[in-house]
C-alpha cells in the first residue's frame, strides 16, 4: 500500500513526540533505580490509570478480539471479559494493600510473605520465570501482529516490520524508564483512541456496509452480535461463558488481569503518590479497559465478517501474505487497509503508538524484575544506582532480541493467549488467598507453580487424558488437579514461623480474622469487626464495580444496536451500582 505525503507526516509526528518524550524523561529518570522503575512513587492516579490502559491498548488486542468475534461472534470476548472480577477486587481489595507494602517490586512480596532461603530463591525463580519467560511470549505476541500489520498495510517483511517499530521503542524506553513510559502513554492512548473510533466510524459507512444497521441486520452478522452465547447449545455455553466466569477469571495468571494484582499493574500502583491514587488509577483503567474501549474493535471484526467473509477471501485479497500466518486476526489490519489517506495515516500512527506503549511498559516491567529480584540480591559487586540503571538497559535489549525470535515463530493472537491462560491455571486461587489466609506458605505456591505446568503438559500431550476429557473441560482439569495437589501441600507442610508472618501483618494490615492472632500492641487498635467490616464492604464494592462496568459495556453495545430500551435497563442498573459504590467508600473514607 502507497502511503501519500500526509500519512507519513503523520506518523512521523507521532514518533518525533515519542522520542522527545523519552529524551525529556531521561533527565531524571536515570538518577536512580528507583525513579527509573518507580518514577520516584510520585504518580498521580489519572496519569497511571491512563498509562495502564495504553499499556493493554496493544497491536495484538485488536486482532485477538477480531479472531473471538468473527469465530465466536461478540460473546466470544467473555474469554477475556471475565477477568474484569479480578481487575475490581484489585481496585477495591488490593491496591491499598499493595502500596502500603513499599515494595520495589510486586515479587518482593515472597520475602515479606515467607521466611528463609527457600523464598528468596522463589523470588529469583520468579523473576526469571515472569520476568523473562512470560514475558517475552506477551512481547512476542504483539509483535507478531505488528508483523501482520505490516505486511498487509505496507507490505513490509517481518524483520522490516519489528526491526523498525521495536527499535524506535527500545531507543525511549532505554532512556525515559518508567516516567517516559508513563508520559509516553498519555500521547500514545490519545492517538490511539482517536485513531481506532476514527477507523470504526468510516468503515462502517463504506460502500459494502453502507450504515450501522445495515451492519448488524447483515446475514454474516446479525447471528453474532448477542452479548450472551445461545444458552441451548451446551459445549458453547461451557465453554464461551460458564467456565471462564465460574473458574477462569480467579484460577488464571494473565498480564495485566492477574489475581491479586500483580505485574506491571502492580508497578504502577507501587509507583502511585499514595493508597487512594492507587485504587483510583486501577479503578479507572478497568471501566476504561472493558467497558470504554472495546466497541469500535468489534464493529470492525463485525464488518470484515462482510468485507472478508472466510479466510480464503483475505488471501486472495493479500496474495503476499504468507500462508502460515493467515488467520480470522488478519482481518482487522485487513479492513484498516481500505481507509482513505490522512485517516490512514493516524491509524497507523495509532497502531504504531499501541505497540509502543505494550512493549515499552513490559520491557521496564521484566527489567525491574531482574535488577531488584535477580541482580541486586544474588550479583556481587557494585550495586550503585547508576550500575542498576544500567543493567535495566541492558536487560531491556536482551529481552527485545529473545522476543524478536520467539515471535517469527508464532502464527495468530490467540494462540499466545491460550498458552499463558493454560500454563497459568490452578495458581490464580493463591495469589488471591494469600494475602487473607496465614497457613498458606512457600511450598504451597512452588507445588502450584510446578504442577499446574505438569497438568497442562499432561492434558495437551497424554493421549489418555485428552480422550477422557473433553476439550471444554481441559482447563477444569488444569485448575482442579492443580489446586487439589497445593492445598494437600499447604497442610502436609510447617506454616510459616510466627515473625515472618507477624512482621507482614505489622506491614500490609490485611483485613479478617485470620491474622488476630499475630497482631501486635501497636495494630491492636484495629479491632476484629472493623477489619472483618472492610474486607466485606471491599468485596461487595468489588461486585458492584463489576456488575456496574459490565452493564455500562452492554449500554453502549445496545445503543449501538438501536436496542435503546435494553440500553435504558442498563444504564438504570449501572447507575444504581455507581450510587451505592460511592456511598459506600465516601462513607468509609470519612470513617478513616
Amino acid at each position: 500500500m502507497a502511503l501519500s505525503s500526509l500519512d507519513i507526516g503523520i506518523i512521523i509526528i507521532v514518533l518525533l513526540i515519542t522520542m522527545s518524550i523519552g529524551i525529556y524523561a531521561s533527565r531524571t529518570s536515570g538518577k536512580d533505580a528507583s525513579q527509573y522503575f518507580l518514577s520516584g512513587r510520585n504518580m498521580p492516579w489519572w496519569l497511571l490509570g491512563i498509562s495502564m490502559v495504553a499499556t493493554t491498548f496493544s497491536t495484538d488486542t485488536p486482532n485477538l478480539v477480531t479472531d473471538l468475534v468473527r469465530q465466536k461472534g461478540v460473546s466470544g470476548n467473555w474469554a477475556w471479559w471475565v477477568f474484569l472480577l479480578t481487575g475490581m477486587l484489585t481496585v477495591f481489595v488490593y491496591a491499598r494493600l499493595w502500596r502500603k507494602s513499599g515494595l520495589e517490586t510486586d515479587l518482593g512480596f515472597y520475602e515479606l510473605r515467607y521466611s528463609g532461603k527457600g523464598a528468596s530463591l522463589l523470588r529469583a525463580f520468579r523473576a526469571l520465570y515472569l520476568g523473562v519467560i512470560f514475558n517475552v511470549l506477551a512481547m512476542s505476541g504483539v509483535m507478531l501482529a505488528a508483523i501482520k500489520v505490516g505486511g498487509v498495510m505496507l507490505d513490509w517483511s517481518p524483520i522490516q516490520t519489528i526491526g523498525i517499530a521495536t527499535t524506535i521503542t527500545v531507543i525511549f524506553s532505554v532512556l525515559g524508564g518508567l516516567r517516559g513510559v508513563v508520559l509516553t502513554d498519555f500521547i500514545l492512548f490519545i492517538i490511539a483512541m482517536i485513531g481506532s473510533v476514527g477507523a470504526a466510524i468510516v468503515i462502517v459507512q463504506m460502500p459494502e456496509i453502507g450504515s450501522l444497521n445495515n451492519l448488524i441486520t447483515h446475514k454474516n452478522v446479525a447471528s453474532k452480535i448477542d452479548f450472551f452465547p445461545d444458552f441451548s447449545n451446551t459445549k458453547e455455553l461451557m465453554m464461551v461463558l460458564i467456565i471462564p466466569l465460574s473458574v477462569q477469571w480467579w484460577a488464571s495468571w494473565y498480564p495485566g488481569s492477574e489475581p491479586g494484582g500483580g505485574g506491571y499493574v502492580a508497578q504502577r500502583m507501587l509507583a502511585a503518590k499514595d493508597e487512594n491514587h492507587a485504587l483510583g488509577a486501577t479503578l479507572f483503567f478497568n471501566i476504561a479497559h472493558y467497558a470504554l474501549r472495546p466497541w469500535p474493535w468489534i464493529l470492525i471484526a463485525l464488518a470484515s465478517l462482510i468485507v472478508f467473509p472466510d479466510l480464503d477471501s483475505i488471501q486472495a485479497a493479500f496474495p503476499n501474505i504468507s500462508s502460515d500466518i493467515i488467520g480470522h486476526d488478519l482481518a482487522y489490519p485487513a479492513m484498516l487497509s481500505m481507509l482513505p489517506h490522512g485517516l490512514l495515516g493516524l491509524v497507523l500512527a495509532s497502531l504504531i503508538a499501541a505497540y509502543m506503549s505494550t512493549i515499552s511498559t513490559h520491557l521496564n516491567w521484566g527489567a525491574s524484575y531482574i535488577v531488584f529480584d535477580v541482580y541486586k540480591k544474588y550479583w556481587g559487586g557494585d550495586h550503585s544506582e547508576k550500575r542498576l540503571v544500567l543493567v535495566g538497559r541492558l536487560t531491556t535489549v536482551v529481552l527485545v532480541i529473545l522476543s524478536l525470535f520467539f515471535a517469527l515463530s508464532l502464527k495468530n493472537a490467540k494462540q499466545i493467549f491460550d498458552i499463558i491462560i493454560m500454563f497459568g491455571a490452578g495458581t490464580g486461587s493463591i495469589f488471591i488467598l494469600r494475602w487473607f489466609w496465614w497457613r498458606i506458605n512457600i511450598w504451597s505456591e512452588i507445588s502450584a507453580m510446578i504442577f499446574s505446568g505438569v497438568f497442562t503438559l499432561l492434558i495437551q500431550y497424554d493421549d489418555f487424558l485428552r480422550n477422557l476429557i473433553a476439550p471444554e473441560y481441559h482447563f477444569v482439569f488444569v485448575v482442579v488437579a492443580t489446586t487439589l495437589v497445593w492445598l494437600s501441600v499447604t497442610y502436609l507442610t510447617q506454616p510459616e514461623d510466627d515473625d515472618t508472618l507477624r512482621k507482614y501483618y505489622n506491614a500490609v494490615k490485611p483485613s479478617g480474622k485470620y491474622w488476630n492472632k499475630f497482631k501486635t500492641t501497636t495494630s491492636s487498635a484495629i479491632s476484629t469487626e472493623e477489619n472483618q467490616n472492610s474486607l466485606g464492604t471491599n468485596v461487595l464494592s468489588a461486585s458492584l464495580g463489576t456488575l456496574g462496568t459490565f452493564t455500562f459495556l452492554f449500554m453502549i453495545g445496545s445503543i449501538l444496536y438501536a436496542a435503546y430500551f435494553n440500553a435504558s435497563i442498563y444504564a438504570l442498573i449501572s447507575a444504581v451500582c455507581i450510587y451505592f459504590l460511592l456511598k459506600f467508600n465516601v462513607k468509609k473514607s470519612r470513617n478513616r
